[in-house]
């Protein structure tokens, strides 16, 4: 089966890694021809070129920037362009090739243009992986007016798209309530369970903790509290740092910040400001680098926007559970993913901005090394049961013709 991936969130290369190239190689893995299309952005340069790694064909496509940019206007335009770029790339660099399945990730929610293309053209069958609900994100942080002409062009696009979809794989339970409550045309029948996930591989003890610790200037006799992902205004930033100005007297524990995104600066510019001695910034770095900290860290936080009336599910839980960590998530009401942790006893949730009740329950975790342990061991069992790329390519494959 020749099986194509559109995104815009595909890693560099294939030593980085994220849940769209894990799910490409497991469809390489289970024989497949995969071919994956995505966004070059202007700000990394270079050209529309092909490049094959594990046998995945991947075509990086000159884009403008989408991702990572406070140009909003920027950002409107790339997505509305971005389905005839791909169109012609498809036609430019894989001639001849007959695609039997298409799968594509949100953000961005223009798709259907290219969608219809290829339904029409290769009679496909046509696969969303709902990563992510545009407009309504924009509208929960205060990006978008409800009821604008943008909102009605990307609600209009958005409605699309989902029609055009033969199925909609959604990363939760409340992500599939949230989609046919707001959706009412969408048939139940068409929409399933089909989360984020990553390659179960083996866990190779490559150094010590201790070393790990000392590599990276870490202390040695702390416990440390690891946010690793996005740095944006999804996350709801605000309160990060009312966390860490809530801890920074505590002598027992180390703050470790690893990523990117539009709020870089602010946390630098607040860490630099406070004179945290218990704190520490890093920019992105290659996912094998980032797997090591995780060894060595004691706890995983995950924060979303309290504004969020969307339900999402961060990727980045992925390897907090990956890693036997236990995870402190502090987010929106609407987001079935605290419910989640609790429920598989693998870590707490807490509504965003509640600084009392994430106190409460952080200090627990750092109290109890036998608490932590143990939610750690849950942690990893959960997502070897539930978050595997074997169980979403089954998902996928059950509609193969």
């Amino acid at each position: 089966m020749n099986v194509l991936f559109l995104t815009i969130a595909f890693p560099q290369s294939f030593e980085h890694r994220n849940i769209h190239s894990d799910l490409m190689e497991e469809f390489a893995a289970n024989g497949h021809h995969v071919y994956v299309v995505c966004s070059r952005e202007r700000r990394n340069g270079g050209k529309s070129e092909i490049e094959e790694s594990l046998g995945i064909k991947v075509l990086r496509l000159k884009t403008l920037n989408i991702t990572r940019t406070r140009n909003w206007i920027e950002k409107g335009i790339s997505m509305i362009l971005l389905p005839s770029i791909m169109i012609r790339g498809i036609k430019k660099f894989f001639p001849g090739i007959h695609f039997d399945l298409v799968l594509y990730s949100t953000p961005p929610i223009t798709y259907n243009t290219v969608i219809k293309y290829l339904k029409q053209k290769y009679h496909s069958i046509a696969y969303l992986l709902l990563k992510d609900i545009t407009p309504q994100n924009a509208v929960d942080l205060g990006l978008l007016r409800h009821g604008s002409y943008l909102w009605k062009y990307f609600r209009i696009k958005e409605k699309q798209l989902y029609s055009i979809s033969d199925f909609i794989g959604c990363m939760s339970p409340a992500n599939i309530k949230f989609l046919l409550e707001n959706n009412q045309d969408i048939p139940p029948g068409k929409v399933e369970i089909c989360a984020n996930s990553m390659r179960i591989r083996e866990r190779i003890l490559s150094m010590p903790i201790e070393k790990i610790r000392s590599k990276y200037n870490i202390p040695r006799n702390k416990v440390v509290i690891l946010y690793g992902g996005n740095l944006g205004k999804p996350q709801g930033i605000w309160f990060l740092l009312d966390v860490l100005k809530a801890n920074n007297k505590n002598p027992r524990i180390y703050f470790l910040i690893i990523g990117s995104g539009t709020e870089y600066e602010i946390i630098k510019n607040s860490i630099r400001d406070n004179n945290y001695s218990n704190v520490s910034l890093m920019d992105y770095i290659p996912k094998k680098e980032y797997d090591e900290i995780l060894r060595a860290a004691d706890i995983g936080l995950l924060f979303l926007d309290k504004r969020f009336t969307i339900p999402n599910f961060p990727t980045r839980v992925l390897d907090y559970l990956e890693h036997n960590l236990p995870v402190l998530a502090a987010t929106d009401s609407a987001t079935d993913i605290g419910e989640i942790i609790e429920i598989n006893k693998c870590g707490y949730g807490v509504l965003h901005g509640d600084l009392d009740s994430f106190q409460s329950r952080l200090n627990s975790l750092i109290a109890d090394v036998d608490l932590r342990n143990q939610m750690g061991t849950n942690a990893r069992l959960l997502f070897e049961r539930e978050y595997s790329t074997g169980k979403a390519y089954s998902t996928i494959m059950a509609h193969s013709k």
